[in-house]
């Protein structure tokens, strides 16, 4: 079990998000929660606080009468329960939920710990709110996605239980939960904040990173097929390059490596002084595919590891307005809640998988042609050229997905549009980066599973199987119980969807 408490590591949130591990709330976290909520509902007595007691962005000029206070609460959460398009997946909403359970309970936006109590039980219960991709500017944070959140919250609008999609008064009623019973500023505190944007891009960052190490086994795998020298993976070439990505990439291909008999020393061929010849037999450099993977890859492993402590740091930050703090007595008012850094990240994230999805890309190519390969039949076709077709017909899928990812790969950092009456004049659109990047790296699983489809039928056709790195080798058994080698012609999206299944588990 996990006690949310003084900081939560992302390590930590994972466990939870992805292991299902349960979340307990620590008492130290309630007394922090209801120290906030009793001091904002003391210090709200005659001052003018935004949410409080005014309505909300440009309408926050008209002061609302004290009786009409709680539901204005309920009137902003039924309001902004606007979104559109397809519901986000469970495990983002699960994140989502667990991001902003840790925010609030920082202390500094003055909710009545049952708020933060009834979040706890959705993740404990696995039951995740309806909440769409579509809405958020992500300017004063998730609004839109948020409100689906605190709409469950009060017992209102539909989740997802045990597979289906369910009226949460219905759920409630089976689980025996309660809704909150807003007190003070729960809608607006519950709204307020990047929250979704983070909680998805923390999906978006484990995804990378199972992506990335996928990616350096099948380049790994592809200079075994053309049994390239390995100097170029060597920590004397790659240590001259002051990254730490570069010489990380080299060092687990090396690793991964270390027991395949198909990699080769250049000082026993090219430098052994026995070539005579004009034109060299043996290639004296391999493609850049191939030979510069440290280069490539290097960037897209430093940039997946700034994403994640952005994120870290963010679920970690109070990303609420006003901002509710108790020590100094007092209520600030300011803009926490603006989505720039999740932005940001999330369009730096995606450049780098569609560049990984790139590489992978020009990877199945070179195995595919077999011109420049010169060791393969066209398409590593295994059955009768000309009759058969090999891989030639998926090529063309992991050529169209790649290309939808570079243009999917355009900046929402960048693509502020202003709304709400001019209140929000420049917004981070951090909402949107995150779901496009998701996109962009569900479409490289299905790039990298038909290059790894490609990768052991090269395998079988040079007749590798047995010479192969273990690494590889584990790679190739758990693909070939998926789908045997293969000469006849055969349907192949149900294979793809199954190897793009396996990448991503």
């Amino acid at each position: 079990m996990s006690i949310i408490n003084e900081y939560l590591s992302l390590k930590e949130f994972k466990t939870i998000v992805f292991e299902n591990k349960e979340v307990e709330v620590s008492d130290a976290v309630q007394n922090r929660v209801m120290e906030s909520f009793n001091f904002l509902k003391e210090f709200s007595t005659n001052k003018v606080i935004y949410g409080v007691n005014t309505g909300f962005g440009p309408m926050a000029q008209y002061r609302i009468k004290d009786e009409d206070r709680i539901q204005l609460q309920y009137n902003l959460i039924r309001s902004h329960s606007s979104g559109t398009g397809k519901p986000l997946s469970p495990v983002n909403v699960k994140s989502a939920i667990l991001a902003r359970l840790n925010t609030l309970s920082l202390g500094n936006s003055g909710v009545h710990p049952s708020v933060i109590h009834l979040m706890k039980e959705f993740i404990n219960r696995d039951i995740t709110p309806l909440i769409f991709e579509h809405g958020g500017v992500g300017a004063s944070g998730d609004l839109v996605q948020l409100a689906h959140l605190a709409l469950t919250l009060i017992g209102e609008g539909e989740v997802f239980y045990k597979g289906e999609r369910r009226q949460t008064k219905d759920v409630f009623e089976i689980e025996k939960l309660e809704p909150i019973q807003v007190e003070i500023r729960e809608g607006l505190a519950l709204m307020n904040g990047t929250s979704v944007m983070t909680g998805i891009g923390i999906v978006n960052v484990n995804n990378a990173e199972k992506l990335l190490d996928w990616s350096i086994k099948c380049s790994c795998a592809i200079n075994e097929i053309v049994q390239a020298y390995d100097d170029h993976l060597s920590s004397e070439l790659n240590n001259t390059k002051r990254h730490f990505g570069q010489q990380e990439i080299a060092n687990r291909m090396r690793t991964n490596l270390k027991d395949s008999k198909l990699v080769r020393k250049r000082e026993e061929h090219l430098y052994s002084g026995e070539n005579k010849e004009e034109v060299f037999k043996e290639k004296v450099q391999e493609y850049y595919s191939l030979r510069c993977v440290p280069q490539i890859l290097g960037p897209v492993l430093d940039t997946v590891n700034e994403v994640a402590k952005v994120l870290e740091n963010e679920i970690n930050s109070a990303n609420d307005n006003p901002i509710v703090d108790v020590k100094n007595k007092h209520v600030y008012h300011g803009g926490n809640f603006h989505g720039d850094y999740i932005s940001l990240e999330m369009d730096k994230l995606k450049l780098v998988v569609t560049k990984l999805s790139m590489l992978s890309e020009r990877q199945l190519n070179y195995l595919l042609n077999s011109k420049i390969n010169e060791i393969l039949p066209p398409f590593v076709n295994l059955g009768t050229l000309g009759f058969n077709f090999g891989m030639q017909g998926v090529q063309f899928t992991a050529t169209s997905t790649t290309a939808e990812n570079q243009m999917l790969s355009n900046s929402m950092y960048v693509h502020s549009i202003p709304n709400n009456n001019d209140n929000q004049d420049i917004v981070s659109m951090g909402t949107n980066a995150a779901v496009i990047t998701s996109k962009v790296i569900e479409n490289a699983f299905e790039v990298l599973a038909i290059e790894l489809i490609t990768i052991v039928q090269a395998i079988d056709a040079l007749e590798f199987k047995n010479e192969i790195s273990s690494v590889t080798k584990e790679m190739y058994n758990e693909v070939r119980k998926i789908i045997p080698t293969f000469k006849e012609d055969q349907v192949m999206y149900p294979f793809v969807q199954q190897v793009k299944d396996y990448l991503m588990k």
